[in-house]
């Protein structure tokens, strides 16, 4: 009983590491994304119900490369419209063992595979979208919340950026290092993707998926290493630790949401502060503005600031201001709406929800009502502020920020 369950955690073990060697080496075999996604799970699959009886492999991951790539042969000889395909692939394919040589200068299997999927050929939204799902594994209905799109949406999105790869026979395959650079933002958008949906999970029970986070902030590390002249490389880092650093106060010894208002301050990891601000400023003296470095500007202020009274807001809004010149999307435009809020009133601030409102920009995103109904509470608005809370709640992701709005709403009273 003990080998099997040691074979199946090994089956865990190397599900977690290599799914997304497994996946990304299928892709360049076959050509076809969802083969090669289909073929992947049976190899896990198989391994599975093969290895408690047959020993785990000297080589889990060959053995999962072999089998998946097999499974695939099997599926295309079925198929009367791939004997062409399997010929050239039977003729060109190297086996699973046999690497190719790595001309990009990066050492890390998942980083290597991120600046392969991010290929310029593909807008940068899709080459974030399919990277999240190939490589970090999270699902269609994440990446959706992720975009503020339906899920519908995205799937459809999937499948026409899947299609533009394969139609256009764009190579899967680790690109040289002179041409990283064209593949940065995407790069610098996926791992700031994994980092938020491990900050603040887009559903479920759990708010905080500490694995993603710390795995984002491991990547955005070696990122830094690999190009260290480049300053929102630096600003991404420093973003994720600054926000990383107060995740200790974010939830209450019940699991409850903390506000940053209301956060123990002492819980905050002061260490990864002034690493955070240290990054900020390498990045800074290199003289190239960008919006990783804005938010990471943002971050710095409320993680310096001695208390929530004493926080500037003034400089807060300046910084998400100029964020929004250059990097405008509907998000930014609610955040500078908070901000201006608390640095010249919630009157003010809810003069410009009512613009992104009237935009249908956040549609269905439970913040933006959340917000609304905090700004109202501020002004004395009792019965305005509850009903906004009830529509923020019925949007609300996860049980954490269920049960914060439902105390919020319970403690504001109808108006006399």
């Amino acid at each position: 009983m003990g080998d099997v369950a040691a074979a199946r955690a090994a089956v865990a073990d190397t599900f977690r590491a290599e799914w997304a060697t497994v996946v990304a080496y299928l892709i360049r075999v076959v050509g076809d994304w969802d083969l090669a996604e289909e073929c992947a799970q049976d190899a896990f699959t198989k391994a599975w119900e093969r290895w408690p009886a047959d020993g785990v492999p000297t080589s889990p991951t060959a053995w999962l490369k072999t089998t998946a790539r097999n499974r695939a042969y099997d599926r295309l000889r079925r198929a009367s419209v791939g004997q062409t395909k399997l010929k050239e692939l039977t003729v060109t394919t190297p086996p699973p063992e046999i690497q190719e040589p790595d001309q990009s200068g990066v050492g890390d299997d998942r980083l290597r595979l991120m600046f392969t999927c991010c290929h310029p050929a593909l807008p940068v939204e899709a080459q974030v979208a399919l990277t999240l799902r190939t490589l970090a594994g999270l699902t269609t209905a994440e990446i959706a919340r992720a975009f503020l799109v339906s899920e519908e949406t995205m799937a459809k999105r999937l499948v026409r950026a899947k299609h533009k790869i394969q139609d256009a026979a764009i190579p899967y395959r680790v690109p040289p290092a002179h041409q990283l650079l064209e593949r940065l933002t995407g790069v610098l958008a996926v791992i700031y993707g994994l980092f938020n949906e491990g900050y603040g999970a887009s559903g479920g029970a759990d708010l905080i998926r500490r694995s993603l986070c710390d795995e984002a902030i491991r990547l955005g590390r070696l990122l830094v290493e690999l190009m260290p002249d480049e300053p929102e490389a630096r600003g991404l880092l420093s973003v994720m630790l600054l926000h990383n650093a107060r995740r200790a106060a974010r939830l209450d010894s019940d699991g409850d949401l903390v506000t940053l208002e209301d956060q123990d301050r002492r819980l905050w990891d002061r260490t990864a502060i002034d690493e955070g601000c240290a990054v900020l400023d390498q990045a800074i003296r290199l003289r190239l503005p960008g919006p990783y470095q804005l938010l990471a500007a943002i971050a710095a202020c409320h993680a310096t600031a001695p208390s929530s009274e004493e926080t500037d807001w003034i400089e807060i809004s300046a910084l998400y201001g100029r964020l929004e010149e250059i990097n405008p999307s509907p998000v930014v435009a609610l955040n500078r709406a908070v901000a201006v809020a608390m640095a010249d009133g919630p009157s003010v601030g809810l003069s410009l929800i009512d613009e992104i409102e009237r935009s249908g920009a956040l549609r269905g995103y439970y913040l933006l009502p959340a917000t609304r109904a905090d700004l109202l509470r501020r002004l004395g608005r009792g019965s305005a502020a509850r009903a906004a809370y009830q529509e923020a709640l019925g949007l609300a992701p996860t049980d954490a920020e269920r049960r914060y709005l439902t105390r919020r709403l319970t403690d504001v009273s109808e108006d006399p």
